[in-house]
């Protein structure tokens, strides 16, 4: 398995997602020892040899014809995102020693910044293309709650997601929110595998967070995108929040996150709440918290970040 292929390991994570039955194929006598479909199975359905296909997956074919890539995301039952993805794989295997984009920069525009102000009372913040977090206004920094207490560098979504210890109590569902970090984040792999700080960032959650790395080889892809999110907040109690996410022209993939409720609603009140909050005296007693952790006099001296 050393030898194979961002496009194989891709492809042998989608064909064990894919029961015989959702393709119209009978499970077949017996104990099936693979989850999903055989290679055989979907060599078949994609209409291509089964030597070929297996060459695919393991790596020793890098150069599938656009019409392979379709046959086999049809036979794999993949949505619009995940046929982009595979595409883009496949693009990629075909290539030789691709060069690494820069890292973005992290400079966020003084008229994004006013924007960030504008918003308020609405908790915004703007991330990176890896969800680093660039910039806030008070009510986004707070809305993550603990988030202002590491350093600007380690602030990033998805690692709060999987390594603050707050995170798991701020989203009551939590694994849906981790699963839609982890399609995410695939989402960017698919464009630019070799980032240095897409890799950086996926090294250090794979080594930190078996949850991540659970998620992370599912292979499912999804792009940021609207909706709402609940939130135990324990500073302002519990709201239900819509949120937009908007590009940013002229940036290297920035995103501003922007969280709204309608106006007169016990939702909006707390969000209000939350804009007004004395940030650094919340601060100052997380701070402080966290020297009694660190020095085991706090009750969550167990914790572990």
């Amino acid at each position: 398995m050393t030898d194979q292929t961002e496009l194989g390991r891709f492809l042998r994570a989608r064909r064990s997602g894919v029961r015989p039955a959702d393709v119209g194929l009978p499970a077949g006598p017996g104990v099936r020892r693979t989850p999903g479909l055989r290679r055989e199975e979907l060599a078949t359905l994609a209409g291509v040899s089964i030597d070929y296909y297996t060459r695919l997956e393991r790596g020793k074919e890098t150069r599938p014809s656009p019409a392979v890539v379709e046959a086999l995301a049809s036979a794999l039952r993949l949505n619009d995102e995940e046929r982009t993805y595979l595409r883009e794989l496949a693009a990629q295997a075909a290539r030789r020693a691709p060069e690494p984009r820069p890292r973005p920069s992290r400079t966020v525009r003084p008229s994004v910044k006013l924007l960030l102000e504008t918003v308020r009372p609405n908790p915004a913040y703007v991330v990176s293309r890896t969800n680093d977090l660039l910039a806030a206004n008070p009510g986004g920094m707070r809305l993550l709650h603990g988030m202002a207490n590491w350093p600007a560098r380690q602030r990033n979504t998805i690692r709060y997601t999987f390594l603050h210890p707050a995170a798991r109590d701020l989203w009551p569902d939590w694994e849906q929110k981790a699963k839609g970090c982890v399609a995410q984040l695939r989402a960017v792999a698919g464009s630019d595998p070799d980032a240095p700080d897409l890799a950086a960032l996926i090294g250090e959650l794979v080594v930190k967070s078996p949850d991540f790395n659970r998620l992370w080889e599912r292979y499912e892809v999804r792009s940021i995108g609207d909706g709402a999110k609940t939130f135990h907040h324990p500073s302002v109690g519990t709201m239900t929040l819509t949120h937009e996410v908007l590009s940013l022209n002229r940036t290297d993939g920035q995103r501003m996150v922007i969280y709204m409720a309608p106006p007169g609603t016990p939702d909006h009140d707390a969000m209000t709440l939350l804009d007004l909050a004395d940030l650094e005296t919340e601060e100052t007693a997380e701070t402080a918290a966290e020297t009694a952790v660190e020095t085991g006099t706090g009750r969550g001296s167990q914790a572990s970040g």
